[in-house]
């Protein structure tokens, strides 16, 4: 019988979930380093101990071998994503480039991220009751109600005590984590321990650096919640990912969120400056406009990023 550890449940069963190429070296360079300081053979064929003072085992050559090839590996593993995450990295500084708001959805495995991430973006992100269904980050555009668009990353779940290698091989995945403006932290209130996960994943979030990022959190299975259930915090929102009323809920609930982020602003804009208007109307929530008839002017209400261009040029509007 085949006998294994937790480390090593936890990376078969990632190996069995990665679909991308990515997810799949990152499974396999985690389990090659967690075998490699365990390399060990039976019997003759491996044995290191020979026969006289000073002689070598027929094995040892053979385990020399065997550490050398996934060291080798390794080297190449490590090699194919720094180029798989450069080329994320472009993704990310064009988003930030176009000053997109990002939204990270982050959790505990199995609560149910990629099944709101599907409702929220109309994606098509594998839904299973599984530990690790989601190995790689999904990106997808989300229009809010106001009609403002933002990005929603679908992420890798967290787990007590992750193994410190798979930590390692998926750093580059869970950067995206630490680019998001707001994250939705979701929580499966039908879990008896769901205070130890959001423990869990606080401590995780501090560890890759991105404890300061605004965090709102979504408790979802709420027709499952478990009897002795109270939210930890009141930045939150009860809902079940299956019900069409909730979801269209957590819509509001989000666009409320992104507006915490920004900065509001009431501006007078002239009517020759129909390009800056237009901007308005993309690249920010543009709350409330009507045409001021004796200013020939159009007075404008709503929210823009402070990082935003569009920021600094307002000012100069501002009524």
């Amino acid at each position: 019988v085949k006998v294994i550890d937790r480390t090593q449940l936890i990376l078969d069963m990632c190996a069995q979930r990665a679909r991308s190429k990515e997810g799949k070296l990152q499974v396999e360079l985690a389990q090659r380093e967690y075998t490699l300081p365990r390399l060990s053979g039976q019997g003759e064929m491996l044995s290191r101990l020979g026969g006289g003072i000073g002689t070598r085992g027929p094995g040892e050559t053979k385990l020399e071998t065997d550490r050398r090839h996934i060291r080798r590996r390794i080297d190449d593993i490590k090699a194919e994503l720094r180029r798989v995450a450069k080329h994320r990295g472009r993704y990310r500084e064009r988003r930030q480039k176009n000053q997109a708001f990002q939204v990270a959805l982050v959790g505990y495995t199995n609560a149910g991220k990629s099944t709101i991430f599907n409702r929220l973006t109309a994606a098509d992100s594998l839904e299973e009751n599984l530990l690790f269904a989601t190995l790689d980050p999904l990106t997808r555009k989300c229009v809010l109600p106001c009609g403002y668009t933002v990005l929603v990353t679908d992420t890798v779940g967290f787990i007590q005590d992750l193994p410190t290698t798979l930590v390692a091989a998926f750093r580059s995945t869970l950067e995206e984590v630490t680019e998001a403006d707001l994250l939705l932290h979701v929580v499966d209130s039908s879990h008896p321990d769901y205070v130890a996960h959001e423990r869990t994943v606080s401590r995780l979030l501090a560890e890759l650096g991105a404890s300061s990022i605004p965090m709102v959190t979504v408790y979802n299975k709420s027709d499952q919640k478990a009897s002795e259930f109270i939210p930890t915090t009141t930045a939150s929102i009860m809902i079940s990912a299956l019900s069409a009323a909730d979801i269209d809920r957590l819509h509001y609930f989000l666009e409320e969120a992104v507006k915490q982020q920004m900065a509001r602003y009431d501006v007078s804009i002239p009517s020759g400056e129909g390009k800056l208007l237009a901007r308005l109307k993309s690249d920010t929530i543009l709350h409330e406009w009507h045409y001021n008839e004796q200013g020939g002017t159009y007075d404008c209400q709503g929210y823009v990023l402070p990082t935003h261009p569009l920021y600094g040029e307002l000012q100069s509007f501002q009524r």
